[in-house]
């Protein structure tokens, strides 16, 4: 059995960085600076698209369901070649809230599912989301999403 390399502790920085990353490319586009860039720079330390497949079912899809390579995971966060994109990551969102956090580790793998609480910047009505992440390291020792699932709960 290959050793565990994964902690909670680990896993619950990353959903930090996660949180925050969403929030600093909303910050670019309202600043009119480069948030296509920063939006890059989140999707490449928080999915592992560079080690191989990475399955995505983003929270707000409807026609193309999953955005299971880069350029359609970078449409969905800043609003790119989808039509039905509208840019998630430039809403933009004042704070995410993770709640009710689960983590399972089991060898190399963290089953990690919760709750999101959205709250857009112009607004104080937040919006819930499930989510399910199924995270590995990489080959710098980085965690990084293998599975996103998430959707919204009425």
């Amino acid at each position: 059995m290959p050793k565990i390399s994964i902690s909670e502790k680990e896993v619950l920085s990353f959903l930090n960085s996660w949180t925050n990353g969403v929030i600093a490319i909303g910050k670019e586009f309202i600043n009119e600076n480069d948030y296509k860039n920063c939006a890059r720079d989140f999707i490449l330390k928080h999915y592992n698209f560079n080690s191989g497949n990475v399955l995505f079912k983003p929270t707000f899809t409807s026609e193309k369901i999953f955005r299971n390579n880069f350029e359609d995971a970078l449409s969905y966060f800043v609003k790119g070649h989808i039509d039905e994109d509208s840019g998630f990551a430039i809403k933009p969102w004042k704070k995410i809230k993770i709640l009710d956090v689960k983590i399972l580790i089991e060898e190399v793998y963290s089953f990690t599912m919760g709750l999101l609480e959205f709250t857009p910047l112009n607004n104080e009505s937040s919006i819930k989301v499930a989510f399910t992440f199924i995270l590995e390291k990489d080959a710098d020792d980085k965690l990084k999403i293998k599975v996103h699932h998430s959707s919204p709960v009425n």
